[in-house]
Parts: C-alpha cells; structure tokens; sequence
C-alpha cells in the first residue's frame, strides 16, 4: 500500500514515497549485506566536527538482541513491531572528548536515522520509528556507560497489508491519509512570503 506525500513541487521519490508502516511480513529474513548498507548509511552521514555521536544496537529477527528489544517496547507496539525483520536502536554520546555535555548529539543521530531510512527505502524496505520503549531497559540490558542515552528504534521490514494488523485501531491508522502541517505553520520567519493554500497545494510567492 502506497500513501505518497502531496506537495506543490516535485520531490525526490524516495521522500515522497516514504512513510512509516506498522504492518509487516514476520516470515521475512534480511540479508546481511543490506543491514551493513543500511548501517553504512548512518556511518556516513554529516556530522558537525566529524564528531559521530551515534551509537546502533543490531537486532536481526530470530536472535537474542530482536527478543530483548522487543521485550523493551511500549503499548501497541509490542503488537506489530517484532513482526519487522531488523530492529535497529539508536543511541547518543551525549558528552564530548572532555565529558562536557552536548546537545548536537540529538542533531547528529537524527540525521544518521534519516540516512538509514532513505538507503532502507531504497532497498525495498519499510522504516517506522519508534519512540515508545523502555530506555532504562536498553540501558541496562546493553550495559551502556551514562553518557550513551538511546534515542529512537528503527523497525525494518518488507511491508504487508494492512488487515495483517489484528487490531482495528491499527489497521485503521494504517489506512489512514497521511497529513501534515501546513508551511506557513512551520516556517516562523523567512525574507519572503508563502501563502500556503492547503487546499488547493499552491504556493505564491511575494518577493521582498
């Protein structure tokens, strides 16, 4: 199922497409060449100072780091999530080389999981973030040091349908149309004007 983002201009296909499934195929098992791909998307991604703050915990389905991350989840997503193939749980060094606090970490991992969904995208894979887990738990199943905090999980897998879900609250959400903000809710100051209609998708711009 396709739910593409509507916008005035054409984007890249990759973000137009993307959008975060909960529905996914339990029996799928991903290959090990595309999680060292989707890792060396993170690997790769900017970060001010080359500091690379981010920090991945790897659990492939079947194997104990997928259990015990599965064990950490919250709510509903315990329900559908350890049906993905690949969990992968993004942490940050919140403290420099001096241990001084910093807060570009959240900056820098933000970014590594974008990469990591766009090159999981590319290779047919859905991505659905996940913020709703025990972060006490991962700290102390993985025995992360104070200054590593885990940020996000990023569930991977090849896409089902949605009546795969067995509840109807979350095949519901799964149907839903995607939405967003409109950009004049998100842009608080600019040197030109955009009057966003939303209902129409046009953009006129008034140069200063």
């Amino acid at each position: 199922m396709k739910k593409d983002a509507t916008s005035s201009q054409k984007l890249n296909t990759l973000i137009k497409e993307r959008w975060s499934p909960r529905s996914f195929d339990s029996n799928h098992e991903i290959s090990n060449e595309n999680v060292i791909a989707i890792l060396e998307a993170g690997q790769w991604s900017p970060s001010p100072n080359n500091y690379q703050p981010w920090r991945f915990i790897i659990g492939k389905k079947n194997k104990e780091n997928f259990k015990i991350i599965s064990e950490s989840l919250n709510g509903s997503n315990k329900e559908w999530a350890p049906n993905a193939s690949l969990y992968i749980v993004i942490n940050g060094v919140m403290v420099d080389m001096k241990k001084n606090a910093i807060t570009q970490s959240l900056y820098d991992c933000g970014i590594a999981s974008a990469y990591m969904t766009m090159e999981a995208n590319h290779r047919g894979y859905a991505v659905h973030q996940v913020g709703g887990f025990d972060r006490k738990e991962i700290s102390e199943k993985f025995d992360l040091s104070k200054e590593i905090e885990p940020m996000s999980i990023l569930v991977i897998g090849k896409q089902a349908p949605p009546d795969m879900l067995l509840n109807q609250k979350l095949i519901d959400r799964e149907k839903a149309p995607r939405s967003r903000k409109t950009l004049n809710e998100l842009v608080i100051s600019t040197d030109w004007i955009i009057n966003y209609l939303w209902y129409n998708f046009h953009i006129n711009v008034f140069w200063g």
